[in-house]
């Protein structure tokens, strides 16, 4: 049976230092991260699919790899109000973590919804992309029927006011709520263009790498010319 230390084992033996340094390079702390491929963890997530616990004692390592795999396995309903809390606080330095992992297990959650919106209230930067991200997943995969749509409509009136003022991952998780709820919630789909418009280019600092914050408007008239407005996903694993 394996045990988290295996695992862990596992993980330093299968991690590579250009995988590594290309994670640093994107804001991660190198110190926490041994370089493991997505793809290896995939296989290795097989191979554990449905140990709860084994996944929550993965995550508690504190290394990246350990706890990008940890979202791989656990089941985000089973989560506690306090666990789902100790996931995001752990995840701080880790925007990997906290921007995809953390809102995989929340959007899961019966709890979600309320979490993400507690998350986005913070001063934490961290906390507060958290939030976003959650709430993105929550749109992008929730039928419109089961969406607060004034609650939605509310939080893109705030992006519109506080985007350009916001902490950097902050804004970048902002504009990634316009363009979810622009291609995933066609009520709501041309009040999100019109937030787009409002808010133009948002300038996010990237890190060493040549990546760009996308244009929330041209991503949505993409998702729209090819079809794709309103067709949910899913799932937010990746």
């Amino acid at each position: 049976m394996p045990t988290a230390a295996s695992i862990m084992a596992t993980l330093k033996s299968k991690g590579k230092e250009n995988t590594r340094k290309i994670y640093s390079r994107h804001g991660m702390d190198p110190d926490r991260v041994f370089g493991v491929s997505v793809a290896d963890l995939k296989v290795i997530a097989k191979t554990i699919k449905g140990q709860q616990q084994l996944a929550c004692d993965l995550y508690a390592t504190g290394n990246m790899d350990a706890m990008y795999l940890a979202g791989m396995v656990a089941d985000g309903a089973k989560l506690t109000k306090a666990q789902l809390k100790d996931w995001a606080d752990g995840a701080e330095g880790l925007q990997m973590i906290g921007e995809y992992t953390v809102p995989w297990v929340t959007i899961e959650n019966p709890l979600g919804r309320a979490q993400a919106l507690e998350w986005i209230k913070s001063k934490k930067e961290h906390l507060a992309a958290t939030g976003w991200c959650s709430y993105s997943g929550l749109v992008a995969t929730l039928p419109d029927e089961k969406l607060d749509m004034a609650e939605i409509e509310g939080l893109l009136g705030t992006i519109a006011k506080q985007i350009h003022q916001a902490p950097n991952r902050v804004r970048h998780t902002m504009n990634g709520f316009v363009i979810a709820v622009g291609s995933y919630v066609i009520p709501l789909s041309a009040k999100a263009k019109a937030t787009a418009r409002q808010i133009g280019s948002v300038s996010v600092d990237m890190g060493d790498t040549a990546c760009k914050e996308p244009l929330a408007l041209d991503y949505i008239e993409k998702a729209e010319k090819a079809g794709k407005l309103g067709k949910k996903r899913k799932t937010m694993r990746c």
